[in-house]
């Protein structure tokens, strides 16, 4: 069957049908030689479209190339093996570094023009993986769903893709990647199994997915510290629109790779729901990286536990080294990161189970021009008091309202809280800070709506002290 061509994604009109190679499609036989045959075929031919038949096709890995589309038709699914052997060992960048993996179940390196399309499935039949995992059974780092490296012009549109045996979709130094349309279900126990992780991409479009998966949804990352310079490239000039999460550790997150950086990223018209947080960035000492003019607005949130954190203390890579969770002052150095100029604007968010956000700067590198705009937080009331970022290094919180600690420049501009326990606005070690027609409806804990701790060059205006057990404003420190 040929494809229908569309103005979004024009396929060619060369078709290798997998089946004229041999490919059976029972889910019993292996069809990777036969799929990848078609592939072959049409690149000597210099490009076409590769057609998936409805059926179910167990595969190995499988390697694409330059103005190739395979495109997986309606009732077609491309069923990942179990089989370790079925994966060649390649050396790929992998949690921020380059190291032996097995390569992933549809992959390709320096290539332009590839597709990946149509109504059908990619399942990566995970469960054997994240048991052998789980059973330290593997020699190597399990299979990324779908990896592309230093590629341009990929487009991946309208297939489903499911139960990844790690991350379901990698692109690796690559440029103009457009992800449209696509569903992504990964179970909420599945370990490392994040939607998409652009990682030293540039121009990168993701739009109307729907995502839900067992770590972040989306997890933008630029290596770490322990690569060469030169290869720590950017994360930049993203946008992510129109785009749903359910579940998930964070549904748009930042880090905790970012030695090369991340800058410039749209975040709008996305709604979350059940995710442990909504917005999240990540990082710690030693990292190094700069991530910057990040904007998220005309948000919906339901049932998330913090929908916005920001944390430099972040471990990986290095959990349970003191100087990782020092809260003093570091000397500055190479290995400090930067995370500045983050604007949040129109959002709404109820039955948040935690807290409002977490923000928390180093003492020699503060966050800094951080921003809340026209933006209303509702907190459940009686929700669980357990707060699972503890193993984050950030302390057990309860219903708590915006916490800030070490920053400068922050911006509270019509900000609303309902049903927080601690005051609204919980302001520590910071600087330059500005709340404006910004409150909290009233509770019955005699806390202040504002509490400022160590913290100068405060201006507060035309907000409205709701009647309430406590005062509208705490001065605390010798600081303050």
């Amino acid at each position: 069957m040929t494809p229908m061509a569309s103005p979004a994604s024009p396929l060619q009109d060369v078709v290798f049908n997998v089946r004229t190679y041999g490919a059976v499609g029972d889910g019993m036989v292996l069809d990777t030689a036969a799929i990848q045959a078609a592939i072959d075929a049409c690149h000597r031919h210099g490009g076409g479209t590769v057609v998936v038949p409805a059926g179910r096709y167990r595969t190995g890995a499988l390697s694409l190339y330059d103005h190739v589309t395979l495109y997986l038709n309606a009732g077609c699914v491309l069923a990942g093996s179990q089989d370790p052997a079925d994966y060649p060992v390649i050396s790929s960048r992998w949690e921020g570094s380059e190291q032996l993996t097995y390569a992933p179940l549809i992959s390709g390196s320096h290539l332009t023009h590839v597709t990946i399309a149509g109504q059908g499935i990619i399942d990566g039949c995970g469960q054997a993986w994240w048991q052998a995992f789980k059973a330290g059974k593997l020699a190597y780092p399990r299979p990324r769903l779908i990896g592309f490296n230093d590629c341009t012009h990929l487009l991946l549109e309208g297939v489903t893709l499911r139960d990844s045996p790690s991350w379901t979709i990698n692109p690796v130094r690559c440029e103009n990647v457009n992800l449209h349309g696509l569903t992504i279900l990964n179970p909420a126990d599945a370990p490392n199994t994040d939607g998409i992780d652009p990682d030293s991409c540039r121009f990168v479009h993701i739009s109307n997915c729907h995502i839900s998966a067992g770590d972040d949804c989306i997890a933008i990352k630029s290596g770490s510290e322990g690569e060469p310079p030169e290869r720590r490239l950017p994360c930049r000039d993203l946008t992510i629109a129109n785009c749903t999460f359910a579940r998930g550790h964070g549904g748009v997150v930042i880090g905790s790779e970012m030695s090369g950086g991340v800058q410039n990223v749209a975040i709008t018209n996305c709604i979350f729901v059940d995710t442990d947080r909504a917005i999240r960035i990540k990082s710690r000492r030693g990292r190094g990286g700069v991530v910057e003019n990040v904007r998220a607005s005309n948000l919906v949130m339901e049932n998330v536990l913090c929908p916005f954190t920001i944390n430099m203390y972040y471990g990986c890579g290095a959990w349970g080294d003191p100087a990782i969770s020092d809260r003093g002052s570091h000397p500055f150095d190479q290995g400090t990161p930067t995370i500045r100029h983050i604007h949040v604007s129109q959002v709404t968010a109820n039955h948040i189970q935690v807290a409002a956000a977490y923000i928390e700067g180093l003492a020699e590198r503060p966050v800094e021009d951080i921003s809340f705009s026209d933006v209303t937080v509702s907190l459940a009331e009686g929700s669980s008091p357990d707060f699972p970022e503890m193993a984050d290094g950030l302390e057990p919180m309860h219903q708590a309202g915006f916490v800030v600690r070490n920053a400068r420049r922050v911006l509270f501009e019509k900000v609303r809280l309902i049903h927080q326990c601690g005051p609204a606005f919980d302001v520590h070690q910071s600087t330059q800070v500005e709340l404006i027609s910004s409150g909290a409806a009233a509770t019955d804990h005699g806390e202040a709506v504002a509490r400022l701790v160590d913290s100068d060059e405060i201006f507060l205006h035309a907000c409205k002290a709701v009647p309430g057990d406590g005062p509208f404003l705490k001065l605390e420190g010798e600081r303050t």
